[in-house]
């Protein structure tokens, strides 16, 4: 009889009794479909939509273009400017801790904040912000929106040009991690085979080929054209489909494994000032889970050293103007 007595007030106090809070790392108390997006380094547009307004989640754009965030952005988004928020602007680096600190701060981003990047041009600088957001400990709670600006808008999605207010975060960063970043020391090592390790280029065919130093309009520049010894070009566009989402993982893998990176050895990935090259970093380590660094000196420093080798398929030489 009290055993019987003991299993019905079990069923009782389960029935009456509140539901428990829902998990620190969840967006959104959203269906628990939903829920698979804290798995995944990608949201959809779709995800967001939904948890817009979600008490644990921030979205951040940092675009290419100035002043597009202004023109209307995804309601309750904040904006980084790529070249002075999450740079030294003075030296060439990444955020040092301290002013990462105050900018987490501003953004409201905590360690278990789900954090939303997205921005145009295919997310290009949005991924760079993720591969800094990394450095610092911020890795799986930092997703991207697959499609960025060009799929939301293109689903005539809503937008805002009210600048969002959060409360303050308390994040203090510590000194930033070095595996994921590749230093010119590591590409040298690699270029004269002294270092079992793939570099992935991800310009263009002409700068790849040294046909052009940069893009038209380009201000860092190098003085010499062409390309890293040992390095293999795959165009950081080539991971995208027409709408701005990522391929799939078996198509991605297919993409890179035609140029014989499959994962089996260390990856960096190379491009002009290291920003395209983040994309491509954040394809192969994020989505594929291949061992990945980026290369942030990229062409614009290694075509400026002295007494390197360099690849000239077209023989491009400096005009010194």
């Amino acid at each position: 009889m009290l055993r019987k007595s003991a299993f019905l007030f079990a069923v009782a106090a389960a029935v009456l009794l509140p539901a428990a809070p829902a998990a620190a790392q969840e967006p959104a108390t959203k269906p628990a479909k939903e829920s698979a997006a804290n798995s995944s380094p990608l949201v959809s547009t779709e995800w967001l939509e939904k948890n817009l307004d979600a008490k644990n989640l921030r979205i951040v754009e940092v675009s290419v273009e100035p002043g597009v965030f202004e023109r209307g952005h995804i309601p309750n988004a904040q904006n980084v400017a790529w070249h002075t928020d999450l740079v030294e602007t003075v030296s060439r680096d990444i955020a040092s801790p301290d002013k990462f600190t105050a900018l987490a701060r501003r953004l409201g981003v905590d360690r278990d904040t789900t954090v939303v990047l997205y921005g145009d041009n295919n997310n290009w600088f949005a991924a760079w912000g993720a591969w800094v957001f990394a450095q610092y400990g911020l890795t799986d709670n930092v997703k991207l929106l697959d499609g960025g600006r060009k799929k939301w808008e293109a689903e005539k999605r809503p937008l805002d040009t009210r600048t969002a207010e959060v409360p303050a975060s308390t994040f203090t960063a510590q000194a930033p991690s070095g595996k994921l970043r590749a230093r010119f020391a590591d590409v040298l090592a690699v270029a004269k085979k002294e270092r079992d390790e793939q570099i992935l280029d991800i310009r263009s065919p002409d700068e790849f080929s040294g046909k052009i130093i940069a893009p038209a309009g380009i201000q860092e520049l190098a003085i010499r054209a062409g390309h890293i010894p040992g390095s293999v070009n795959i165009p950081w566009a080539k991971a995208v489909n027409p709408d701005g989402t990522l391929k799939s993982k078996e198509e991605l893998k297919a993409l890179y494994a035609a140029a014989g990176i499959d994962g089996s050895k260390p990856i960096i990935t190379s491009c002009r000032i290291g920003e395209r090259s983040s994309h491509s970093w954040f394809v192969l380590s994020r989505i594929l889970g291949y061992d990945a660094r980026n290369y942030d000196g990229s062409w614009t420093e290694y075509g400026n050293a002295v007494g390197v080798p360099v690849v000239n398929l077209a023989g491009t030489v400096w005009g010194g103007k």
